[in-house]
């Protein structure tokens, strides 16, 4: 539970078009969860579901309930809009098809 000493953390969201990265203090003990909610990127950007959203630190995925340190930065990560294996297949097949026999 947090309660400690004020500590600096930023949570960032981006966007094809637009993204944010918001700067704020938390208490230390906060969980990335409720610091995400503090930030007020979730009135921002509507569309983010928390409950089913990936977070993660400086790139490292994390779980909701683990608990911020001093300078982190918290990604709230988009769902792939495309699976990478079937673009690597589609690529390797078109590759195939350009290549004479």
């Amino acid at each position: 539970m947090a309660g400690g000493d004020p500590i600096d953390v930023e949570v960032a969201y981006a966007l094809p078009g637009r993204q944010r990265v918001v700067s704020f203090r938390v208490a230390a003990g906060t969980r990335v969860v409720d610091a995400v909610r503090q930030s007020g990127i979730l009135e921002e950007f509507p569309e983010i579901d928390l409950a089913s959203a990936k977070l993660g630190i400086f790139s490292r995925r994390v779980h909701a309930r683990d608990v911020v340190t001093e300078g982190d930065r918290i990604e709230i990560y988009r769902p792939l809009s495309v699976d990478p294996k079937t673009v690597r297949r589609l690529r390797a097949q078109a590759r195939k098809d350009r290549t004479p026999a």
